[in-house]
């Protein structure tokens, strides 16, 4: 029996009143600030500084800047998690759960 997929969720570049999320770069700086958060066993080395985390993701959702956070980020530094969550709160940005695949 495989354990459960963790959850996952998108935070939108949209405000709870509806408006665009500025800086226009959010997305990847928030990504960015937490590429160093990785699976056990990951890369090291040169490959450990090049590309985001497999936990927070920028991505583009209907036209729409997002990240996409795994909840696995809290297993792995819980303060991480709650950065990003009171990110996400503390401007303002709709958080979407993604169905589970």
């Amino acid at each position: 029996m495989t354990a459960p997929l963790p959850r996952r969720c998108y935070i939108q570049g949209i405000t709870l009143q509806g408006r665009t999320f500025r800086p226009s770069d959010w997305a990847e700086r928030l990504a960015g600030a937490m590429s160093s958060f990785r699976p056990a066993g990951g890369l090291g080395g040169k490959a450990a500084y090049i590309g985001y985390s497999p936990y927070c993701v920028p991505q583009v959702v209907d036209g729409v800047k997002c990240v996409l956070v795994s909840e696995a980020l809290r297993d792995i530094e819980p303060m991480a998690w709650d950065f990003v969550m009171n990110f996400a709160r503390d401007n303002e940005l709709r958080v979407l759960d993604v169905p589970p695949r």
